[in-house]
């Protein structure tokens, strides 16, 4: 079972993001105030879980939460600033969108850029440790899957329904055939996968 909070002095939002290592897309992020006493034995990082029990566990977020909010970074934006600002300028906009200002943070990672004056404290694998990290994770993931979603449309040829724009080697391979779609990032390398099976 998860912690349910940090500390008990100030209202706790937890955050997350999704999509850092992909090679086109936006970064999403989320930010979630649940109630001190939400417990709930599946819900834990988003990575660990199968599509299906996470699409069922943000139902319960977002009707159990306190407040939440999801927000994003495009591509064009991390390429700019790179994906560690963007990580930390979506979750920044997404602690902007909720309408309880929380008056202490809780990260997943080692790193942080101050959001405000708010304190907050950075938990290594948090979102295998705390409810409300483990939560914005859910959320990150599925509105980003589902963002993805619609952008497979788009360019079926990439394979983003299956792999979100994650670089797997058929990713990977499509943009060597295919190059670039307006959606990817520019500052990604992608590499051959049978060059690299080569050096192996």
């Amino acid at each position: 079972m998860l912690f349910s909070y940090y500390q008990e002095e100030f209202i706790e939002a937890g955050c997350d993001e999704a999509g850092r290592g992909c090679l086109a897309g936006p970064v999403f992020a989320a930010a979630v105030i649940l109630p001190r006493d939400f417990t709930h034995e599946q819900l834990t990082d988003s990575k660990q879980l199968c599509e299906e029990d996470r699409y069922e566990l943000r139902k319960i977020i977002e009707n159990k939460a306190i407040a939440y909010a999801v927000a994003q970074v495009d591509h064009d934006e991390i390429d700019r600033i790179n994906i560690l600002n963007a990580s930390f300028l979506a979750m920044h906009k997404a602690l902007d969108m909720l309408h309880i200002r929380p008056g202490f943070v809780l990260i997943d990672g080692n790193r942080f850029k101050k959001y405000q004056e708010v304190p907050h404290a950075c938990i290594v694998k948090g979102d295998g440790k705390y409810f409300s990290i483990a939560a914005a994770s859910i959320l990150a993931k599925t509105y980003r899957d589902d963002f993805m979603k619609e952008l497979a449309i788009l360019h079926p040829e990439y394979d983003w329904c299956s792999n979100k724009g994650y670089p797997t080697i058929k990713h990977r391979n499509a943009v060597l055939q295919y190059g670039f779609s307006p959606y990817h990032r520019r500052t990604f390398r992608v590499t051959d996968p049978q060059l690299e099976l080569e050096l192996i």
